[in-house]
């Protein structure tokens, strides 16, 4: 069963076709502006894959794909998680070159997905990719790449409620970045959802960085599948959401392994068996472009803009009984 937090004295700032309304807003404005600042272009992608391709994103290698079998060819295949790693190959199908970019809508079934306020079993986000040379790959590309996409949003936010005078969110500009391993150094006794919550309620607006190794403490911040993001070299961009009084993530990215990092994050994972699939094949054949990328929610990104509560104020999911009974006495609207 879902757990949902009531905030008090919540009431939705727009009744339910304004949101609808303000929701195709903010999908046309932050797409252009994220295109424009990072030089992207759209293109279309796939809703499932080929299982033994290795495309599909492992999440953090438990989750179960939704898998159904296809009567024409005889063969499953399996609902994206995310387009991780199909996006690199798509920039070389496309042979794209350095300093360009894609982006596409992604749309996933996530059905072992823990589902709250934040989370629903459906995931809807803008997956963008784009190549980058050997000299790109450092921090400091990184945390600007991280600095334009969050500029991004808040221009966003700024076009949105010239329309919608109602909303009083702001947002902090300024980026501050913190590593996984300064979060545990910072709270050693907190748990790592209680280090964000801390610290983004003093800095508003975070890149948390380094996801995916263990920490001194020999635990993890959290997981990342080994075979997309370099570890030393990724991160969450985060806000704090005063609507729910909690860190919010907008957007997982980084760049991604080249074959050094794949190699080491695949031995520490214990996953080198995936070398002999079509995708590490060829990223370990030097085959493929070095890149750098990520996925923004756009479900994610509507609820806080628009100061929402919930998560199916602005999608439409599956809910059990006792999410709907909860969300109806307390006049929230789930679409």
């Amino acid at each position: 069963m879902s757990k949902v937090i009531i905030p008090a004295g919540y009431k939705s700032l727009l009744g339910m076709y304004e949101t609808q309304t303000a929701i195709g807003m903010i999908k046309k404005i932050f797409e252009n502006k994220l295109c424009s600042s990072l030089n992207l272009k759209r293109v279309s992608a796939p809703l499932f894959v080929d299982p033994d391709t290795g495309l599909n994103d492992d999440l953090n290698g438990v989750e179960r794909p939704v898998r159904f079998d296809i009567k024409e060819t005889g063969k499953d295949a399996v609902v994206v998680h995310s387009l991780a790693k199909w996006k690199r190959m798509a920039l070389h199908t496309y042979k794209f070159s350095a300093g360009e970019g894609l982006y596409t809508d992604m749309n996933a079934i996530r059905r072992d997905e823990e589902m709250d306020n934040l989370h629903s079993v459906y995931t809807d986000q803008w997956d963008w990719e784009k190549i980058i040379t050997k000299d790109d790959r450092n921090i400091e590309y990184l945390k600007d790449t991280v600095q334009r996409e969050v500029d991004a949003i808040c221009d966003t936010l700024d076009a949105i409620k010239t329309h919608f005078p109602e909303l009083t969110l702001e947002l902090e500009r300024k980026v501050t970045f913190v590593t996984t391993q300064e979060l545990e150094d910072m709270y050693p006794d907190r748990t790592p959802k209680e280090r964000e919550n801390i610290f983004l309620c003093e800095h508003k607006t975070a890149f948390i960085m380094q996801i995916g190794g263990k920490l001194r403490s020999g635990q993890r911040h959290d997981g990342r599948a080994p075979d997309y993001d370099d570890w030393a070299l990724n991160g969450d961009i985060m806000f704090w959401n005063d609507t729910l009084g909690c860190a919010f993530e907008i957007s997982s990215m980084g760049i991604r392994v080249d074959k050094e990092s794949l190699e080491r994050q695949l031995k520490e994972s214990g996953c080198e068996d995936r070398k002999n699939m079509p995708f590490h094949k060829a990223l370990l054949g030097g085959e493929l472009p070095l890149t750098m990328g990520g996925g923004i929610g756009q479900s994610r990104l509507s609820m806080l803009l628009l100061q929402k509560a919930h998560i199916g104020e602005v999608q439409v999911s599956i809910w059990d009984k006792e999410t709907k009974r909860i969300c109806t006495e307390n006049n929230i609207v789930l679409l």
